[in-house]
């Protein structure tokens, strides 16, 4: 199952996402989307879910409730960003096991790592996220490979000091 949990705006890569899901007719999935925002994309996702009113499922609304739950309970996050200065969707579902599927761009090619905490695709394309989301699903067919992905997200650190850690690292090696 796929979460998008999201603005609905451009810079999101909404369109890349709702255009990826229209061309997976013969793949077996499930979709929620949640988020507001642009109209036009608002209706995009609601034309989507008409056409596959067994597959996807939109609450054009934001509710952080149901964002949560949304990350506990589905398998993989889609985060299409065409540019994401940093991103906190993906670092709040890979702590809840949700293994997110990022354009590698910005702070989600800072958090999302090719077959060890996500699946990351390159070019703002629609054919590119497909072609993630089938090599995720190829992991996801193997338990045990999908467990340690989940895993590895799970023991990501974002917080203040581990990134503080870090600075300090950086600026020691520089005094040096």
């Amino acid at each position: 199952m796929f979460g998008i949990v999201s603005r609905m705006d451009i810079q999101k890569g909404m369109d890349i996402a709702f255009n990826a899901l229209k061309t997976m007719k013969k793949i077996d999935f499930q979709a929620v989307i949640l988020g507001t925002g642009d109209p036009k994309l608002e209706e995009a996702a609601q034309d989507l879910q008409k056409l596959f009113p067994e597959k996807i499922k939109v609450e054009a609304r934001f509710d952080a409730g149901l964002a949560r739950q949304i990350y506990a309970g589905t398998d993989m996050l889609l985060m299409p960003s065409r540019y994401e200065p940093c991103g906190l969707a993906q670092m709040i579902a890979m702590r809840y096991g949700c293994v997110p599927i990022a354009r590698k761009v910005g702070g989600l090619n800072d958090t999302v790592k090719q077959n060890e905490t996500g699946f990351v695709f390159e070019k703002p394309m629609h054919m590119s996220l497909v072609g993630a989301i089938k090599k995720a699903l190829k992991v996801f067919a193997d338990k045990e490979a999908w467990k340690q992905i989940q895993l590895n997200g799970m023991a990501q650190d974002f917080s203040w000091n581990a990134s503080a850690k870090e600075y300090l690292k950086l600026y020691l090696s520089l005094v040096k």
